[in-house]
């Protein structure tokens, strides 16, 4: 059988990269209240439980335990392979270590950099303020980092906090992504499934986001998506041609790129996310649910 595991908890975990990172306690306990998004993707009779789940629920199932011929989790991180093998998955079933550090470095934003025309890898203060006379409005970035952690926003000026947190980000993560502030229209993403070493389109999904952070999905079909944000082939063609250079030969499953439409008319690609995604979620809701359209959707309309 194949067991499916939610783990929110994932870009958490390899932003940290140590496998005995401990996430904090609203992580899991969100992985526990959300495993039905899995169920979204890949049908109501699967088996999903959260990772922070997978000892106790072994226990209470040893035979269908010992049949596990696959496991598909929401991504794929240290934390996650050291808690299966503790609990004796076989290691044919898991990535090895050697994906996992590919897929944290490929998950470092310096990675998508080919894509932004105003981001940039800065290593010192001096850099920032440098980039400040040309870009008074910024946003920085910890490039290794999630669910809108990670991000300052700067005008005009740094801060001494600003200056610190500077200094300890390029210790720690190598440097720091500098990104010109626009005014943004609206959110949107680009849903991709990779497979030995191919590239698959699979759809859009459009959201809100509140700072940086993601707070929902809203249910359009790819083409009304496109028209509201100004979306042309030639996006999709370039991303699609990069992700197929540079992120295919090193990973397998499901990732999404996200965008922004400016109120000026102009496309910003934002960010990768090598794992399954809320927005692939919704875009597979609405496929089952066409009477939606328009609707919100948050995980809790799975649960």
């Amino acid at each position: 059988m194949t067991l499916f595991v939610f783990n929110p908890e994932h870009d958490l975990c390899l932003a940290n990269g140590d496998p005995n990172y401990v996430p904090p306690q609203s992580a899991l306990d969100f992985a526990r209240r959300g495993v039905g998004v899995m169920k979204v993707l890949y049908g109501d009779d699967v088996e999903v439980i959260a990772a922070d789940d997978f000892a106790s629920w072994c226990s209470g199932h040893k035979d269908i335990c010992e049949n596990i011929d696959a496991i598909v989790p929401w991504g794929w991180d240290a934390r996650l392979k050291q808690m299966l093998v503790k609990q004796g998955v076989k290691e044919s079933l898991l990535p090895t270590d050697l994906y996992i550090k590919r897929l944290r470095e490929m998950q470092h934003r310096s990675t998508i950099l080919p894509l932004q025309s105003a981001a940039y890898c800065v290593y010192k203060v001096g850099d920032v303020i440098d980039l400040l006379v040309d870009h008074p409005r910024i946003v920085l970035k910890a490039p290794w980092s999630g669910s809108g952690r990670g991000l300052r926003w700067v005008d005009e000026k740094l801060s001494e906090q600003d200056e610190s947190w500077i200094r300890k980000t390029v210790a720690s993560q190598r440097c720091v992504i500098a990104e010109e502030r626009y005014d943004v229209k609206d959110d949107f993403a680009f849903e991709y499934y990779v497979e030995n070493g191919l590239v698959e389109f699979v759809g859009m999904s459009f959201f809100v986001t509140q700072s940086g952070v993601y707070r929902h999905n809203i249910l359009l079909p790819d083409e009304a998506i496109r028209s509201r944000c100004g979306v042309t082939p030639e996006l999709g063609r370039s991303i699609k041609s990069w992700l197929q250079i540079s992120i295919a030969p090193y990973y397998n499953g499901y990732l999404g790129v996200d965008c922004f439409s400016t109120q000026d008319g102009r496309i910003v690609v934002c960010e990768i996310n090598l794992r399954h995604t809320m927005g692939l979620v919704a875009h597979r809701y609405l496929e089952r649910h066409p009477e939606c359209k328009g609707q919100i959707w948050t995980q809790d309309i799975t649960v």
